[in-house]
Parts: C-alpha cells; structure tokens; sequence
C-alpha cells in the first residue's frame, strides 16, 4: 500500500508539472485568435469581426499542420528516450523541423497563387471580401512561424524544459497584445493590423526556442542525419488523429459558416464568431490536458510501466471531468459579460441578446467534448493512431455534420447551436465503446493492484534524466 501511495504521489507530482505548462500554452494560442477578434471588434467593427471568423479555418489547417508534426515527432521522442535511446531523438527531432520548413514555403506559395479563390470558397461575401483576403495574405506569410514555434514549445518539454516552454508562450502572447493595441487601435491598420501582430509574436516565439535548442543544457540537438522519408511517414501517422481534431475544427467551422450565412446572414456570422472563439479556448483547455499527459504516457509505455499508464489516464479523465463542469458553470453564469467581450450591448442590443442565448446553448457540448479529445488522445500516445483516428473523424466531421443537418431540420436556428453537444454525445458512445472493447487498454484500466515503480530515469527542468 505505501509503494502504491508513493507511486502515485509521484505521478501526480510529474503529472501536474507537465499539465500546467500545456494548459497554459494553449490556452495562450487560443488568446492569440481571441485578442485579434476582440481588438477587430472593437477597432475595425462586427464586420470585420466576421470576416476573421470566415478566415479561421485556414488558420485551424495551418495549425492543424503543426499539430500533425508536434505529436508526432514528440511521442516518438519521448518513447526513445524512455528506451534509453540517444542519437534517434536527435534525428527524429531534425528530420522533423526540416519537414515542418518544406511544408510551410508549399503552403505561402500555393496559397498566395489561389488567395481569392480561397476566400470565396471560405464564405467571403461581397461586403467580407477584402478584410478575409487581407488577413489570410499576411497569416501565409508567417505561416512557417506559427507551425515551428507551436512544435518546438511542445518539444520544449519533451526536453525537460516545461515550465521554460510556457515563458517563450508568454512572452509571444504579450507581444501579440501590445502589437495588436498598436497596430489596429492606434495606427488603424485594420485586420492586417491583427493580423502582423499575430505574425511577429510567432516570430518572437520562434526565435526564442530556437535559443533554448542551441544551449548546451538542451539534450534535443539539431544533428547532421540523412533525411528518411519513413521517419516523416511514422510522425504524421502517430500525429494524425490530434491533427485531426484540429482540421476537423475548422472543417466544422466552415460547415457552421455556410449554414448560418444561409439561415441567418452575415448577423448570424457574429454570433458564430463570438461562439468560436469561446469554443476555441474550451478545446484547447482539453487538448492542453490530453497533450500534459500525452510525453508521460509515450514515457512509460516505452518503459513497458503499465500502471504509471493506468495512474495517468484516471488523473486525466478526473481533471477533465472538474474542468468540464466548472467551465459550462462559469460560461452559463457570465455570458452577458463574455458576449459583452466582443460587442456593445447598446449599440447592438439584439445581436448581443441572441449571441447570449446561442452561446448558453452551445455550452452543453463543452461538458463532453474533453472526454472525446482525452480518449483519442490516448491511444495516439501510445502509438495507436487507429483508434485515435477513428474517434477524431468521428466527432469533427462525420458526427457533427450529421447532426447539424438533422437538428437544424428539425429545430431551425436552434438546432445549430444544440448541434454540436449531440454530436459530442454520439461520439463519446463510440469512444467508450473502443475504449472498453479494446484489449491493451483495458488490460491497462483493470491494472490497478501491486503497483511497482519502474526502474530507470526521465526527465526533469534540473537536468535531463533523473532517477525515478
């Protein structure tokens, strides 16, 4: 019983120091949206404000990107590390960084060739046109910025480096904010105001990773390796289902998009935008939590520790449960205030009333979608990116369309905004479903007597490995 408690005590302690630097690193990038919808609103007008919202989208496909290379690259990372592995990090890691480069200048190139066609096929009307091709010109542009300064936070603490990752979040945040206060409230620049701001605090970001990677108390090092196509092959597979989830966040955004613009105009866009970027920071909390736990379970699953594994998962499933009921608490009791964020309430009383109501509704998928991310998020850290998949198709494409198109067929306006918590619902059924039918999961939930500690080492701010 001691060896259990102390067991546990340990995971939670390592638990908790990797949680809270994802949680507040995405909770961060999501500000990063949020300020420049706010500082539009507010500085340019509604319009505007929607036009940024029709735009989202390809942000969510830019960071998608990142996201397919970050977990990928670090749960491969972490699973060699805990085999003892030395050089195989390092060339994951290079490997990885050199994809992300090539990626990123095929995206500035082909998107700047096709921009208007890609603000028509976005929703962009007459009167949105050119605010959405004006801010996605200048998001290309940094596209490369934002991929590589999102992957190496995350393999910042897969260094051992967690809290370290937060200050270079931070520190990007807080050059966002002011740019943006600059750029769009004092100097009129617009959205391409927000949208330079943006820009250059991934800059800011990425240069002061880069800094972290050249140090020598850095054990992740740029080496000199031959480029193997397979190495990329097995990190998009293993990153594909959190990727996913992001790709299917914008995909949903713009099913959402074309379906309000045809019930409810531009007006009803607004509403959308204010809902998106609440729903945004909800999704990130989650994923926040899911990638806390994600470098800690590869960890051990490569060490072979099935109840380190058994320990993580329930620690997670019980911080998502808190978080999920507080957050639908909060955002029931505040929404004036929250919706007040965005808007005047004098100057567009019914739109912000409606945006109130919407928003209420809108909440009760909050309450499931942690459980979703959190269970896919599971099985693609350790390397099981089939299950994984299947759970993030589910609740962002094939679910989610399903149940707009019925539920706005049988509850017209309302039937949007109730949309997305049926669908999270039909999707947690499958996740369970997996999840108890699938063998190596289980056998690990039903691990939960004669806890052992695990010999070896792991990481730590201090140094990289420690003795467990």
């Amino acid at each position: 019983m001691n060896s259990a408690k102390k067991h546990k005590k340990l995971m939670r302690k390592k638990f908790i120091n990797y949680l809270l630097p994802s949680v507040v690193a995405m909770w961060v990038y999501s500000l990063y949206t949020m300020v420049d919808g706010i500082f539009v609103s507010w500085g340019v007008g509604p319009l505007a404000l929607a036009s940024v919202n029709l735009a989202m989208p390809f942000i969510n496909f830019i960071f998608a990107t990142s996201i397919f290379f970050a977990t990928g690259a670090s749960t491969l990372i972490a699973i060699n590390l805990g085999k003892g592995e030395n050089k195989k990090p390092n060339e994951i890691f290079t490997i990885n960084f050199i994809a992300i480069i090539g990626v990123a200048v095929a995206i500035v190139i082909i998107t700047l060739l096709n921009l208007e066609s890609i603000a028509v096929f976005l929703g962009a009307t007459d009167a949105t046109m050119t605010y959405v091709v004006e801010y996605l010109k200048i998001i290309t542009i940094f596209n490369g910025f934002f991929m590589t300064s999102y992957c190496l936070e995350v393999l910042t603490k897969i260094d051992g480096f967690p809290y370290l990752a937060i200050v270079g979040v931070v520190i990007s945040a807080l050059v966002n904010i002011v740019l943006d206060y600059l750029f769009v409230i004092k100097f009129q620049w617009g959205v391409s105001g927000a949208a330079y701001a943006t820009g250059i605090s991934q800059v800011m970001a990425t240069v002061f990773y880069l800094v972290h990677f050249s140090r020598k108390k850095s054990k992740l090092k740029f080496i000199k390796c031959k480029f193997k196509f397979s190495v990329i092959k097995e990190i998009l597979s293993i990153g594909l289902p959190d990727g996913l989830t992001e790709v299917t966040t914008g995909i949903v955004i713009y099913v959402f998009n074309q379906v309000i613009l045809k019930k409810l105009g531009d007006n009803g866009i607004v509403t959308y935008s204010i809902i998106s970027y609440i729903n945004l920071l909800v999704l990130m909390t989650m994923i926040g939590i899911t990638q806390g736990m994600q470098p800690l379970t590869s960890f051990y699953y490569g060490k072979g520790d099935r109840p380190a594994l058994n320990t993580l998962f329930k620690m997670s499933a019980k911080t998502i449960a808190f978080i999920s009921i507080l957050i639908f608490i909060i955002i029931n009791v505040f929404t004036p205030s929250i919706v007040g964020v965005f808007m005047d309430a004098t100057a567009n009383a019914e739109s912000f009333n409606y945006s109130i109501r919407a928003l209420r509704i809108f909440s009760l998928s909050f309450i499931l979608v942690g459980y979703n991310i959190l269970i896919s998020g599971y099985f693609a850290s350790i390397a099981k990116p089939k299950y994984a998949t299947i759970i993030s198709i589910s609740r962002g494409l094939v679910a989610i369309s399903i149940s707009l198109f019925l539920m706005t067929l049988i509850l017209g306006e309302t039937g949007i905004w109730l949309a997305t918590a049926i669908s999270e619902g039909v999707t947690l059924i499958l996740s369970l479903f997996i999840l108890i039918k699938n063998k190596n999961l289980n056998d690990i939930l039903e691990e939960t007597s004669s806890v052992s500690i695990s010999e070896g080492t792991y990481y730590s701010e201090e140094k990289t490995s420690v003795e467990v």
